[in-house]
């Protein structure tokens, strides 16, 4: 049987299921009533619209006691979501891309992985030190790059044998290059706010860094002030 994308295009094209998808795509849960304020409808209308989604392998529903959260049913979802994004942004007759807020221009997380400007640099650093290979889709860790990373305290045996893929390139909604996704660019996210370099504002996907933060992250990962993105 042929698989049936029209399912899944005609449950993203509705507007207040495609705000709930982009209200998810920072990875965290969220109930039913808060994804019913993101899509500005009820919340007997969010139930039908969300009983949909799940029901469409878009999204997954975890239970907390009393409580129903929502989750992206997986990061290839994310991924799907921030090309739709791209290709969005190319059909517009304009020269920016990309979200209007600066804060999401600069640094957001994408699902669960850094993006935006700072996202890209970090990509771009880690091919020119030769620590990642760029390869399409899939980037390569190389040598150097699992010598760097194991000594930051990266278990990079452990991520070779899980399923999911050590880096993944995934293309930027604002910059229209590649940052870095996949179980490395999860750990590096997870990094960042483990050595409370940045947090998550609450209202957006928007990551804001303190300077000594931002100073350490370029340190860290040899991102060299003429870097361009």
């Amino acid at each position: 049987m042929e698989p049936n994308i029209s399912l899944v295009a005609g449950l993203i094209a509705d507007p207040a299921r495609s705000k709930m998808l982009m209200a998810l795509m920072g990875g965290k849960a969220l109930t039913a009533t808060e994804l019913s304020i993101e899509a500005e409808i009820t919340a007997q209308t969010a139930s039908s619209h969300l009983g949909k989604l799940v029901d469409g392998e878009l999204l997954q529903v975890r239970k907390q006691g009393r409580h129903k959260y929502f989750q992206l049913k997986g990061q290839h979802i994310a991924v799907m979501l921030e090309q739709l994004l791209v290709i969005t942004s190319l059909s517009k007759p304009q020269t920016a891309t990309g979200p209007s807020d600066p804060r999401l221009q600069f640094a957001r997380v994408c699902y669960d992985h850094l993006a935006g400007e700072l996202g890209v640099k970090l990509y771009d650093a880690l091919v020119s030190e030769g620590m990642l290979q760029d390869m399409g889709e899939q980037s390569v860790l190389t040598e150097k790059g699992k010598k760097h990373f194991t000594s930051l305290g990266v278990d990079v045996k452990a991520l070779e044998k899980a399923n999911r893929p050590i880096c993944k390139s995934c293309l930027d909604w604002s910059e229209r290059r590649n940052h870095l996704a996949g179980s490395l660019g999860k750990w590096i996210l997870d990094f960042i706010f483990e050595k409370q370099w940045a947090q998550r504002d609450l209202d957006s996907r928007a990551i804001s860094f303190s300077a000594k933060g931002l100073k350490s992250f370029h340190k860290t990962f040899l991102i060299k002030p003429d870097v361009q993105n």
